[in-house]
């Protein structure tokens, strides 16, 4: 069998990331087999399809690394042959018009409430006599199409993920409508467990892989399926994403959009290999750390779990913190810049690339996302406002002599000719700390913790020597220390 797999997402909002973990699961198993890994778009609900949603689908699956084969199939380009569909079950007899007004579907439901009884539709039109029809058509009254489920019918599949599945006709809730509202002459627009059996049968689908959700649409599916002729698919359920209640993941739990997780500053790498882990277990000594390469060499369903996969921040922000220390200083650069101008910051000197990349090295051992490169470089683009450890220190016994004597020497470095580069390199910044420890009769300890005070406001911070030096750069190390001497 030649595998050919597909993701069919709706554009009725963003990418959420269970979409994309199916759509994961649906790559890594099609790349292991060296099959086809295909999109259709499924756009039928007109109100609330939009053009920007399936541009978010596609570019979030592209930034995920996730590329498929073949120009995505628009699914309401194809009404035309799902009708046909449509038109094929109802000469069969498999389908037929109901007549059932939404009032009286609404006075069925309330009494099968007050009863107790499980929601279904009673199929109350699914035996009209041709005279009873034309009664109803005389009233202008305009027809569902519904597709006749017999309530003795067992329904059987082997699923990859859960095994032997067995439904019976009597627990699908009646007959299926598979066709909306419409004149008795016309067919309405078609829904989606038809239009989804029309399509996946069209486009040689191989494997349906889909979250869990879909098991009762599965039963529905194989029934039409059968009645058109159409050959099955394999079907694989996948276990959904849970938040940390157990419940499933949802917009209440904050973060549910791909594109939410980019602006969070996660790269595609990381999130990537975390959704292969909501569900799949790597073989032993592969470890969790691994691109999606390498997870399909090894993906099969005979690892994915049946119980949900509840969602871990701390073990993704593992993983995206092992991608980013990973990246050597100018991969890292050109994933920060960006960031950085959006808050329009820009580097000073002659050289804002080697700044920018010397900043990067600074900071990158201890990045967890890349927004942690941008809130930790502000300091560096934006003067802070000294916060109450710094303000303390600036008070303390020898800070003001500390700084005094640090702020004179480099005054007289920027006023002497003799200078050989505005730069400040390592042994000269060690050389006047030296000096002006010396001269304001204070220990380092106390020099250096001033100095931090006085550069980024905050006694917390990364390598000193490095963050004075790039400070320098712009003359920025100066201003600061004027104004925290001002202020101490």
């Amino acid at each position: 069998m030649t595998v050919r797999v597909r993701l069919a997402p709706s554009p009725t909002g963003t990418l959420h990331i269970g979409t994309a973990r199916t759509a994961v699961f649906n790559w890594l198993f099609a790349r292991h087999h060296g099959g086809a890994f295909l999109l259709r778009i499924e756009d039928t609900d007109r109100e609330r399809s939009r053009p920007d949603y399936t541009a978010n689908i596609l570019d979030g699956l592209a930034w995920l690394g996730l590329s498929w084969d073949d120009d995505p199939v628009i699914q309401s380009e194809r009404i035309e042959v799902h009708r046909a569909a449509i038109a094929q079950l109802l000469a069969s007899g498999h389908a037929y018009r109901c007549y059932a007004s939404e009032a009286e579907l609404e006075q069925m439901r309330e009494r099968q409430k007050a009863s107790g009884s499980a929601p279904r539709y009673d199929n109350r039109h699914r035996h009209l006599t041709p005279e009873q029809q034309q009664a109803f058509i005389a009233e202008g009254r305009d027809a569902v199409v519904r597709f006749r489920i017999d309530d003795g019918a067992t329904i059987g599949w082997s699923d990859l993920v859960r095994g032997e599945m067995r439904w019976s006709g009597s627990d699908l809730g009646g007959d299926m409508v598979i066709a909306r509202r419409a004149p008795a002459d016309r067919i309405g627009d078609p829904l989606y467990n038809l239009v989804v059996v029309v399509d996946d049968a069209a486009m040689a689908i191989s494997h349906v892989i889909r979250g869990e959700d879909h098991i009762a649409n599965t039963a529905k599916q194989l029934l039409l399926y059968e009645a058109l002729g159409l050959p099955l698919p394999v079907f694989a359920h996948t276990p959904l994403i849970l938040n940390q209640e157990g419940r499933k993941l949802s917009k209440r739990d904050g973060v549910t959009s791909v594109g939410e997780f980019r602006a969070m500053g996660y790269t595609a790498e990381a999130l990537a290999n975390y959704m292969t882990l909501l569900g799949w277990s790597p073989p032993e000594g592969m470890g969790e750390r691994f691109t999606l390469e390498q997870a399909a060499a090894a993906f099969d369903f005979d690892r994915v779990n049946r119980a949900g996969a509840r969602f871990d921040w701390d073990k993704l922000n593992w993983l995206n913190a092992q991608v980013l220390h990973e990246l050597a200083p100018t991969e890292l650069r050109e994933a920060l810049v960006p960031l950085w101008q959006a808050e329009g910051w820009s580097a000073p000197g002659a050289s804002p690339e080697a700044w920018e990349q010397e900043l990067c090295e600074l900071l990158g051992p201890s990045l967890t996302t890349l927004r942690d490169g941008v809130e930790q470089a502000r300091p560096f683009f934006e003067r802070p406002e000294p916060d109450e450890g710094a303000r303390q220190q600036l008070q303390a016994d020898g800070a003001t002599a500390a700084l005094t004597a640090v702020l004179e020497r480099l005054e007289g470095r920027d006023a002497s000719d003799s200078a050989d580069s505005p730069e400040l390199s390592v042994e000269q910044a060690k050389s006047l700390l030296a000096e002006a420890a010396s001269a304001a009769g204070v220990k380092k300890g106390v020099l250096m913790k001033s100095l931090r005070a006085g550069l980024l406001g905050s006694l917390q911070g990364p390598d000193l020597i490095t963050t004075w030096r790039l400070l320098h750069a712009s003359g920025e190390d100066r201003a600061r220390l004027r104004q925290a001497l001002a202020q101490g």
